[in-house]
């Protein structure tokens, strides 16, 4: 049922094309991302109509850096103290050394990078730094377009070895990308009850300190 579910999703983004795959990246470069999506759909169209790649691309490239400048903003009104109740503390030391080491590639590497390396992390500590939007946008657009660029093109040349691929290997391929999603969902849940636990019990002791 929820693979006939994913299949019937895919099916309908790739029939709206371009503009689905900006919607998909929009979604993905949320607080809770859908790891990968945007590379599958991206080969897909890519490998389906080979020499509309470079509009694939940049159109993968314009939903994720709308998603991620989203985020930004989010992290920007939430300001460091927003962050550190985002993220663990471990983690927000981490991004936090990043950004100190320099800012733009904090965001231009991850950006490049495929996952499981995390993006939201140093999107919402650019925001809530006050990292120059200008130089933010530079960074995401450069890092995301080289990324897809790249997955468009590869995708364009041997397209039809990955449609046969994913034909002859339907079920494991998408089963993977289901467990990639709920994983995706169910972290991203957990991690918001338990911040919002932790907030509740600071607060506690704040009011019991007082």
């Amino acid at each position: 049922m929820l693979a006939s579910v994913l299949v019937s999703a895919v099916g309908w983004f790739r029939r709206f094309g371009g503009p689905g795959l900006v919607a998909v990246g929009i979604a993905d470069g949320s607080v809770i991302p859908m790891p990968g999506s945007v590379d599958v759909l991206t080969i897909i169209l890519a490998a389906s109509q080979r020499d509309w790649w470079p509009y694939y691309a940049a159109m993968a490239t314009v939903g994720s850096v709308t998603g991620g400048y989203l985020t930004y903003r989010l992290g920007r009104e939430g300001g460091k103290e927003g962050l550190e109740k985002r993220l663990p503390r471990k983690r927000f030391e981490q991004v936090h050394r990043a950004f100190e080491k320099g800012g733009f590639g904090a965001i231009f590497v991850p950006a490049l990078l495929p996952p499981p390396v995390p993006m939201v992390p140093f999107v919402l500590a650019a925001g809530a730094l006050n990292y120059s939007p200008r130089k933010f946008l530079l960074a995401l657009t450069l890092g995301r377009a080289i990324r897809y660029t790249v997955i468009a093109l590869l995708a364009s040349i041997y397209g039809r070895h990955i449609l046969r691929f994913l034909r002859e290997y339907r079920q494991p391929v998408l089963w993977s990308f289901i467990a990639l999603v709920v994983l995706a969902s169910l972290g991203g849940a957990g991690y918001y009850f338990w911040r919002k636990r932790n907030s509740h019990g600071d607060r506690q002791e704040s009011k019991a300190a007082d």
